[in-house]
């Protein structure tokens, strides 16, 4: 466990090097080769609605942009998730402000309702407190999206309030469920199953 390892040491792995693997997923750093995939799952309006910072459309260029932009920034952490060796989706971690760690992920509309996002999600969980030295996580759903808050609450998340947020697609503000995971309740739920990580 590395949770006594200070933050801001750089002793830490780097998380690009690292793939996460759950029962059914495998979760690593996206790359140029996964652009079209990348394109192509999130060049819809109901996942772009439900996720505050794609724009819709979402071209081969937004792919490109945030592929390359992901590569260079060490205060986000991003997983393109694969399942049967096909992206389905993205999952991550925002750590831009420090205090304010969150939690983001979105998923393929034909992979919705499978478990996936609660798989991928606590897999994340399990390397942001096992990596880091923070105690808390937190993370939102719109209020309009009931499945989002479902997988957060599935993780242990507890919501705490709700704020309004701006969503790109919608070009408008919308109420967003505000919920707080504390290192505490994940390490009393952490055997909920079995993720493994290697270096590559």
């Amino acid at each position: 466990m590395l949770q006594d390892i200070p933050i801001q040491t750089s002793s830490l792995r780097q998380p690009s090097s690292c793939v996460l693997e759950t029962e059914r997923l495998t979760l690593r750093r996206p790359t140029l080769a996964d652009v079209k995939a990348i394109a192509h799952l999130a060049n819809d309006r109901r996942i772009a609605e439900n996720t505050r910072r794609l724009p819709h459309p979402y071209l081969q260029n937004h792919a490109i942009e945030f592929v390359r932009a992901k590569a260079a920034d060490n205060s986000e952490t991003v997983f393109l998730i694969e399942h049967n060796y096909s992206p389905i989706g993205m999952v991550g971690i925002d750590r831009s402000k420090p205090d304010m760690p969150e939690l983001g992920y979105w998923l393929g509309v034909a992979h919705w309702g499978q478990g996936f996002g609660t798989e991928a999600a606590r897999a994340v969980i399990d390397f942001f407190f096992e990596e880091f030295d923070a105690e808390h996580l937190i993370s939102g759903a719109r209020v309009a999206n009931p499945a989002s808050r479902n997988i957060l609450e599935k993780c242990g998340f507890q919501w705490y309030g709700v704020e309004l947020h701006r969503f790109e697609a919608l070009g408008s503000s919308t109420p967003v469920d505000r919920f707080r995971l504390t290192r505490g309740v994940w390490a009393s739920l952490k055997n909920w199953g079995s993720s493994t990580r290697r270096g590559r």
